[in-house]
């Protein structure tokens, strides 16, 4: 990939993003899946474990400790996918399958964002807005993304 480095990070353009979203999505996509049922298993585990001391004798014993040793490992594999983004240069941000890519506009780092849902990436914030504050990228942002002026 081409995109360019500055202290280790990549930064990309929207065409570069656009090319890595096949990948991203099936990321993002397993991660949201995986997340939101390992959200429900927790919260079910815990109002099951509420109030309860667990004893060798006691019936259900194996079986919860199975199940959280099943949440220990679907959460190292959660970490697993945003390491995995991590090294394709791009930061998971929430539980709703948004994801930044740095790049720069103007000469200021920014990241381009995407959500999982949308077509392409279509949008962009400064680096300290946050998804609240995504943009659409227009003609004029496209042609500076990546431009140090």
């Amino acid at each position: 990939m081409k995109a360019a480095r500055e202290k280790g990070a990549k930064f990309f353009t929207v065409e570069e993003a656009n090319r890595m979203l096949p990948l991203v999505r099936a990321i993002v996509t397993d991660l949201v899946q995986l997340s939101g049922d390992v959200s429900d298993r927790r919260h079910r585990l815990n109002h099951l474990l509420s109030g309860r001391e667990l004893e060798s004798r006691d019936v259900y014993s194996d079986e919860l400790a199975d199940a959280e040793r099943g949440l220990r490992r679907d959460t190292l594999r959660l970490r697993e996918y945003i390491e995995e983004l991590r090294q394709l240069g791009v930061e998971a941000r929430g539980d709703e399958g948004q994801v930044d890519f740095p790049a720069t506009m103007d000469g200021r780092r920014v990241f381009l964002c995407w959500k999982l849902g949308e077509d392409e990436v279509q949008h962009w914030h400064e680096v300290d807005a946050g998804y609240a504050g995504r943009q659409p990228l227009t003609d004029r942002a496209i042609g500076v993304v990546g431009s140090r002026q």
